[in-house]
């Protein structure tokens, strides 16, 4: 801080060493506003020195406004006789400036809208006064920026810069600013750092900016543009924050520190470009544009000082060249703000002192890129380093992952090994699916093929019936009409004739045969009946099933494989229809009741009275099928696995396993539930919950 201190006073006394420009050579020097006078210059030359504002210095800061201002100003005696007396007005912002002579004649016009290349004193906004002429002036000055209208005479003999000089001054300034943009430039090239193409773009319009400030772009480019003459140099100057600001942001890593200084910082850019667009649009607005970048031009380099510190605090060492980069060019805007308000005397260093500070951060913010990218380096070098740690670390580990490589291929290996048990289960699945899929197509075609001559059959007994009937009655009737008409003889034949034949054996033989063919062609329709029901095993639509239906289909085809001992109680109650896949449902019934049977069966001589109990029930949105058996039960170790494929508890060929598997998967597909409820010597109890619609919300 010292140091910056330091620095600062050295500044400011070389500011107050040089000599100043010129000295005041005026008796009088007074100055009114043109609001009421309309730009009449004869309303003006009527006007006394008391009707002015009289200045003590022939430095004027009048202050920004819309309208134009009248100077009044009176020459000492001793300035008269010189010769090559110039009256120098030096402001190269001051838009129009009007020299008039005591009878109201214009002399000369100046200001940025009268730059004239083969005039170079226009550069200077300076008018030679005749020797021995009048000692009395009035000029007219307007400005859309601070209207600050200094006065000097100058003669050649004087210490200020010629013309030649100046030039100078501002081709080194030039040569500066375009050898960095070049070399920058190349930078971009090469690097592809889209912040070397911002820096060249604020390059540009600094150096851009100094140009028309100093009037070499206005008079070379566009001498005879009215409207650029009066306005490029707040377009550029609002170009020059776009970018800058920009830049600075990026530059800094504000947007990782801080995203909402990051966003201050675009809404200021936001700011700017409003006024950009309100400079080449019209809105109306007057010199609020104007007054507006003015008010940000003190805000900005305020925000972008607070930013560097911040980011110099978060420990980003390039943030300390550009920290001292905008301090150095506030300090050239504070000594040149000062020399405006006549604090500092007008010298070269005060009226160029921002030109000299924008070189001097234009060089340090290519050194702060410079030093950006040295850090770039030396964090690649590091991280080369790194690497070469880490594939020494590599290695290391290389040696160790070998030690536990054969550790993970047998883990890897026990999974693949239970993988293909999966594998081998879902096959097995798959191909008694395919089973029990064919088994179907073939019940179901044996079933059709059965059902012809048994319906010709069954349909055959009832006439059969009536017809012997009627046979019945005729041989009764000629029993009685023998009785009564035949001769002894004949009676005696017949007799013998009935003994031999056993004719009252035959007919009840014939009655019993018809009862025995009735029942048994009604049993083959209920078994055909059966296995169609049972054969749907291979439908793949979902539709409306009477489960009912099913279970006595199951029951009617286990008919030969139940013992006699066995019986089956039904407890049915009162089912909607079902929406399921009917043969797979029948089977889900096949294999439990089949289990139940088996295992009644195994313990026969222990049960006094084996029983299968089916119930059904209606809940709502679900049915409920429960299958309970008086067998033995299942102990908890066989109740937890009776799911899991090709466990069973049967002897060796007896059973695969997957029945139950099977059953859980069905039901599992039909959005439904089965539960085990069993206790080793009290029986087991399968709980099937089936919900009556598959679409149902409830189930999705």
């Amino acid at each position: 801080m010292k140091k910056i201190y330091l620095f600062l006073t050295l500044i400011i006394v070389l500011a107050t060493s040089c000599s100043e420009k010129g000295a005041d050579g005026f008796s009088f020097v007074g100055w009114t506003t043109d609001v009421d006078l309309n730009g009449d210059v004869s309303r003006v030359l009527m006007m006394e020195n008391d009707q002015f504002v009289q200045s003590e210095s022939s430095f004027l800061g009048l202050g920004y406004a819309d309208h134009s201002f009248w100077i009044k100003l009176i020459v000492n005696p001793e300035y008269k006789s010189k010769q090559n007396l110039f009256l120098e007005i030096s402001n190269p912002m001051l838009n129009e400036i009007q020299i008039y002579s005591s009878k109201g004649l214009l002399l000369k016009e100046l200001g940025r809208i009268n730059f004239d290349w083969e005039e170079p004193a226009k550069f200077f906004n300076r008018y030679r006064l005749p020797q021995n002429g009048e000692d009395t002036y009035y000029v007219k000055v307007n400005s859309y920026g601070n209207n600050n209208v200094p006065f000097y005479l100058i003669d050649d003999q004087s210490e200020s810069w010629t013309i030649h000089e100046r030039n100078l001054f501002f081709g080194i300034y030039f040569g500066i600013i375009l050898a960095m943009f070049i070399y920058n430039l190349f930078l971009w090239v090469s690097t592809k750092d889209n912040l070397y193409g911002l820096y060249i773009a604020y390059i540009f319009f600094v150096g851009l900016t100094q140009g028309i400030l100093g009037g070499y772009i206005d008079a070379l480019l566009f001498p005879n543009n009215r409207f650029l003459n009066e306005y490029s140099f707040y377009l550029s100057t609002v170009m020059v924050n776009i970018v800058g600001i920009y830049y600075s942001i990026k530059f800094l890593n504000i947007k990782k520190f801080n995203p909402k200084i990051h966003k201050i910082g675009l809404g200021i850019i936001s700011v700017y470009i409003f006024i950009l667009i309100a400079f080449l649009v019209d809105f109306g607005i007057g010199q609020l544009k104007i007054r507006l970048l003015q008010i940000f031009l003190g805000i900005v380099p305020v925000f972008l000082l607070s930013i560097s510190i911040y980011s110099l605090r978060k420990g980003y060492r390039p943030a300390k060249f550009f920290l001292f980069s905008w301090f150095l060019l506030i300090c050239s805007m504070v000594i040149f703000l000062l020399s405006d308000l006549n604090i500092l005397p007008h010298n070269f260093l005060t009226n160029y002192i921002f030109t000299i500070g924008s070189i001097f951060e234009a060089l340090l913010l290519s050194f702060a890129l410079a030093d950006k990218i040295n850090i770039l380096k030396k964090e690649k070098e590091i991280e080369q380093a790194e690497k070469l740690k880490v594939l020494r670390q590599n290695e290391e580990l290389i040696r160790e992952q070998n030690t536990l490589l054969e550790e993970k291929v047998r883990l890897r290996t026990d999974e693949l090994e239970q993988a293909l048990r999966n594998l081998q289960n879902t096959q097995s699945q798959l191909v008694n699916q395919e089973k029990m899929a064919s088994l179907g197509q073939l019940t179901a075609g044996i079933a059709h093929e059965i059902n012809n001559p048994i319906n010709f059959v069954s349909s055959n007994i009832t006439p059969l019936k009536r017809d012997i009937k009627d046979i019945m009655e005729v041989i009764d009737f000629y029993r009685e009409s023998g009785e009564k008409e035949f001769t002894p003889d004949t009676k005696k034949e017949a007799k013998r004739l009935e003994e031999d034949l056993e004719l009252d054996y035959v007919l009840e033989e014939v009655d019993q045969l018809l009862k025995g063919m009735e029942d048994g062609a009604k049993r083959t329709v209920e078994i055909v009946k059966g296995l169609r029901l049972f054969s749907r095993v291979d439908e793949q639509d979902v539709k409306k099933v009477d489960l009912h239906d099913g279970i006595n289909s199951t029951i009617i085809l286990l008919n030969s494989s139940i013992p006699g001992k066995i019986r089956i109680i039904r407890e049915f109650g009162e089912l909607p229809m079902v929406e399921c896949l009917a043969g797979k449902i029948n089977q889900v019934f096949m294999n439990i009741i089949n289990n139940a049977v088996h295992a009644l069966s195994d313990h026969m001589e222990k049960i006094p009275d084996p029983v299968i109990t089916i119930r059904t029930k209606s809940l709502g949105d679900y049915v409920k099928i429960e299958i309970e058996d008086n067998g033995p039960g299942m102990p908890e170790h066989v109740k937890q696995r009776i799911f899991e494929p090709f466990f069973t508890t049967k002897a060796v060929g007896k059973g695969t396993g997957l029945g139950l598997s099977i059953v859980y998967s069905i039901i599992e597909n039909h959005k439904g539930t089965l539960e085990v409820l069993t206790e080793e010597g009290q029986g087991t109890t399968f709980i099937i919950s089936l919900p009556v619609y598959q679409n149902a919300p409830k189930y999705d």
